[in-house]
């Protein structure tokens, strides 16, 4: 049985917003950032799921504040007309109490979705929620993953798969780096749950991007341990 959750809008005097004042302290000013950033992506997740929501970009200007957001259909974000974005604007607007005009929303094309850790952990949970066996629907992800350039690769599923016993199940493919500084920047990772009859299962996408120059697939630094050997001059 799903579970269907709505955002809603309380008329509350405590609104989280971003520190758009001056006289905030420092730390006061990260808090209040970050409590926005997790509210506003935790309801566009929630809002834009089933339309490939890949993240969102918060971009403070002197004029107005700038959210693009990142999906893989970009198209059903905008909605007929653009009235759908409007939609969005207009709640985002009154939920964190910015001035008219003071907040402006952006739809953004996700060029390459295999490569987009969110945009896997929701395919993968709807093909679960469609009934799909779970080894059927990670194999079919990893496939499309790493044929769409990725360097590495590794899926866990956790929670009452089959049976009534939980367990976790891990798939993993290609090369992959946990530790130290690569995953900052080479890492991408996502968490979703799954609300099947018999529980809810945790799913967790994790994708290594290979090195690219041009900084189209992945970033411009290259790995540390990457020793490149060159041929000695005559």
């Amino acid at each position: 049985k799903l579970q269907f959750l709505y955002f809603i809008v309380y008329p509350c005097t405590t609104k989280p917003k971003m520190a758009l004042t001056a006289n905030l302290s420092r730390k006061r000013k990260f808090v209040a950032d970050g409590v926005f950033y997790c509210e506003l992506s935790e309801f566009l997740r929630r809002e834009l799921a089933e339309d490939g929501f890949s993240g969102v970009e918060v971009r403070v200007t002197p004029q107005r504040t700038e959210i693009i957001i990142q999906a893989t259909r970009s198209k059903d974000v905008l909605g007929d007309g653009g009235r759908r974005i409007r939609e969005l604007t207009s709640v985002v607007q009154k939920r964190f109490g910015f001035p008219e005009g003071g907040v402006e929303l952006y739809a953004e094309r996700v060029a390459n979705r295999g490569l987009s850790a969110i945009a896997q952990a929701e395919s993968l949970r709807y093909k679960l929620v469609g009934g799909l066996p779970v080894r059927r629907a990670c194999y079919g992800v990893m496939r499309f993953v790493m044929e769409s350039g990725a360097k590495g690769i590794e899926l866990i599923v956790s929670g009452k798969v089959r049976g009534q016993r939980a367990k976790a199940m891990k798939f993993k493919d290609g090369y992959m780096k946990a530790s130290g500084d690569v995953p900052r920047t080479y890492v991408s990772s996502c968490t979703r749950h799954v609300y099947m009859r018999q529980g809810t299962l945790g799913l967790k996408c994790t994708i290594m991007l290979d090195w690219d120059p041009t900084g189209a697939k992945g970033p411009t630094k290259q790995l540390p341990d990457v020793v490149t050997v060159y041929n000695p001059k005559e």
